[in-house]
């Protein structure tokens, strides 16, 4: 067991970002803002930055389980977070993992399938593992506009197919589905949290602001910090909201394409 004096552990399991803005790197910086410390099992490097993803290179197997269990087994963890895990027989090996932890220990999925730039970042057949695997594992699954049709299978024509997808996951096993609104149109940028008898939006002013790579993986990762302090889901979610929202507002230009969010937003307003 940890020291008492040691903050949550939560460990993130998703790909590298060689850019600094997105994936592992910016779990860890969220987690770290957030009050927790953060661990990872990387599943995939890439070669990324400002414009877009230059490559990317799947870890094997044994080096997913390897990394996973020298967490775990010495460590332990109070939250796990998922992104990108590239490929369907990838999906497998992080759900066979995921279901030796003690029930208690929650899981956010970030159902991870293409970059802020459009890039593929899981393989075409990938999701229907991601929904028959990962998702029954889903303490809170955040898919955004353009993942929830494919991670629940349902086409999306309308606002109202939205809620029937959002079912359609909580039927298939997830306790809490967030369907983030980012991609949407309009002045504000509307999340909407779906649970046994819940349904909450969290809105918050879009900002004028492009530099936003980073923003999925920033909230689930800031979600599964707030549930490892103790946080209901409500709560974890509304704090992550808050906590992205000023990231997003921070966010600064790097390279020539789309700029990071500002992960340490907060020390660098406090110290103003």
């Amino acid at each position: 067991m940890p020291a008492e004096s040691a903050p949550p552990r939560v460990l993130t399991i998703a790909g590298s970002d060689s850019g600094g803005g997105a994936g592992i790197q910016a779990d860890l910086k969220a987690m770290l803002a957030n009050g927790v410390h953060g661990m990872s099992v990387l599943t995939a490097i890439t070669a990324q930055n400002s414009l877009g993803v230059q490559g990317a290179w799947e870890l094997p197997e044994e080096q997913v389980r390897a990394q996973f269990h020298s967490v775990v087994d010495d460590i332990g963890v109070d939250a796990v977070k998922t992104g990108m895990l590239a490929s369907a027989s990838m999906v497998r090996v992080v759900a066979s993992l995921l279901r030796t932890l003690p029930p208690e220990v929650p899981v956010v999925v970030d159902p991870v399938s293409v970059s802020k730039h459009g890039d593929a970042l899981l393989a075409a057949d990938a999701m229907d593992a991601v929904r028959a695997e990962i998702v029954p594992l889903a303490t809170v699954l955040t898919p955004n506009l353009t993942e929830l049709g494919p991670v629940s299978g349902i086409e999306l024509e309308t606002v109202e197919d939205r809620e029937l997808a959002a079912k359609e996951l909580l039927g298939a096993g997830a306790s809490w589905v967030l369907v983030k609104g980012g991609h949407d149109v309009g002045t504000a940028s509307v999340d909407v949290l779906h649970g046994p008898g819940v349904r909450r939006s969290y809105s918050a002013v879009r900002a004028d602001n492009r530099h936003t790579h980073g923003t999925g993986c920033t909230l689930a990762s800031t979600i599964a910090s707030y549930l490892a302090r103790g946080y209901d889901v409500p709560s974890a979610v509304g704090a992550a909201k808050e906590y992205v929202t000023g990231a997003i507002a921070a966010g600064f230009a790097l390279g020539d394409g789309i700029g990071p969010v500002d992960h340490g937003w907060r020390f660098r307003g406090s110290s103003s």
